[in-house]
């Protein structure tokens, strides 16, 4: 018989109150195992931290997705957003499944094509794009969203200076109920600028109109600011069919779609709270045929949705490093990993759960991070048992943009592994070394010698 650990005794003042209609704290039940692996495993090959991808998961909840809009609406393309997650295992995934390249950088536009992306099937968007990214875009035949003004003006100059033609789009803000507005990017609908924009690229025989592009925001939790969007962009292409006879290929309606972490100051879990994704898909496509045209000619439904699809299949796991109580008597964990590599914990109450049962008794408890910063908090409040050093935790919904926004600081960044359909474990980005940070670097002669004393 395994002797159990012995646990300090504690004494805490309980508070008691009136029941209320959120109900009681809610725990999590142990997570032992990821698609059948062992976490112990995984940590004794890999390390901790570490973070942890399904292949399974994430083809399941792409063709869920794909299936919902798909029985809605007869044309859809789905262009995977590389800001969300570029690991290229991940990018790989979501192109076997047919989906597009959604980037919004010249690096990662370079990124797609060297997973051999061709650029007809890159989506360009973004406020900021040199003149040797829109040439390049150009001459590779991607589809160019175009941002504002001035970025047309260049690409009425580069398609004259080197004789081509460019496909393009504009991207369309406009006032759909969120607020605030996301009007930093595109041309407005409102005030007439949309409408400009698209009458100055129609009149441009070097310049080929393909689509019209909005994103309304992110984490969007309401299908109707969708369906506004959707009727704002039908109205564009109405306007434009009727007066220059100018037929759209696709309408682009960007992304924004929540996953099932929890906003901060959310009483409910988000499962509570959302709209199916078959609110979302009913709330666009049905505005689409409001074009009233024959199923041949409707243009192609476009979506470039990142945390719907990846957030769920992204897990991190840590070990405690070191346990203490607080002034306040509060448990407080100081983990392995910490904002550095979990950017999004500063707007998200990620899940917190153990790998093990430890204990019947569970308290309120504050999780930090390794780093000498008192905002490394990855979680100010969760319930948690009683937790020991060498204790791990799982961070559930860590798939979208914890290794784009991660940081190099003050540790180094962990492995990255995809647990694969078959149930191979692959590392699909190995952890850094101080050689990978100072490679870069440069030490002028003169600083290369010192001498110390006492």
């Amino acid at each position: 018989m395994t002797k159990k650990r012995y646990e300090k005794p504690i004494i805490l003042k309980q508070h008691s109150g009136m029941m209320n209609k959120f109900g009681s704290t809610q725990t999590f039940r142990p997570i032992t195992k990821i698609d059948d692996v062992e976490i112990d495993s995984l940590t004794e090959k890999f390390g901790s931290p570490l973070f942890v991808f399904s292949e399974k998961q994430i083809r399941e909840k792409y063709r869920k997705l794909n299936k919902i809009f798909k029985t809605r609406y007869p044309k859809v393309r789905f262009a995977w957003s590389y800001k969300t997650n570029y690991l290229s295992a991940i990018c790989s995934i979501y192109h076997q499944e047919g989906s597009w390249a959604e980037v919004v950088s010249e690096f990662e536009y370079d990124k797609a094509r060297d997973l051999g992306v061709k650029g007809e099937n890159i989506i360009f968007n973004g406020p900021f794009k040199s003149e040797s990214a829109l040439e390049k875009a150009i001459r590779e035949k991607a589809l160019i969203h175009i941002d504002h003004f001035d970025e047309l003006y260049s690409i009425m100059e580069i398609t004259e200076k080197i004789d081509l033609t460019a496909n393009v789009a504009i991207r369309v803000n406009m006032d759909t109920g969120i607020y605030p507005p996301w009007n930093r990017f595109g041309f407005n609908y409102e005030n007439g600028e949309a409408m400009l924009a698209l009458k100055r690229i129609i009149h441009d025989e070097r310049l080929e109109l393909k689509g019209l592009h909005t994103h309304i925001g992110t984490y969007i939790m309401s299908a109707e600011p969708y369906r506004q969007a959707t009727l704002k962009l039908v109205d564009l292409a109405k306007e434009i069919y009727d007066n220059y006879n100018v037929r759209l290929e696709y309408i682009d309606l960007g992304g924004g779609f929540p996953s099932n972490n929890t906003l901060k100051g959310q009483y409910l879990e988000a499962e509570q709270l959302l709209p199916t994704y078959e609110d979302y898909a009913d709330a666009i496509t049905s505005a689409l045929f409001e074009l009233n045209l024959p199923s041949d000619e409707l243009p192609v439904l476009t979506l470039e949705t990142g945390r719907a699809l990846i957030d769920d299949s992204g897990y991190l796991i840590t070990s405690v490093f070191a346990t203490k109580r607080l002034s306040t008597g509060k448990q407080a964990l100081i983990m392995d990993a910490g904002v550095n590599y979990l950017f999004t914990s500063y707007w998200f109450n990620h899940k917190v759960v153990p790998t093990k049962e430890i204990s019947g008794f569970t308290e309120n408890t504050i999780v930090y991070g390794p780093l000498c910063m008192n905002i490394d908090v990855i979680r100010d409040d969760v319930v948690l048992p009683v937790m020991h050093k060498g204790d791990k935790l799982v961070v559930l919904y860590v798939g979208a943009y914890s290794v784009t926004q991660w940081m190099q600081f003050i540790s180094l960044r962990p492995n990255v592994v995809l647990i694969t359909e078959e149930g191979d474990v692959e590392l699909i980005r190995a952890a850094e070394t101080n050689e990978n940070i100072t490679e870069q670097e440069r030490l002028p002669e003169k600083l290369s010698d010192f001498t110390l004393t006492d």
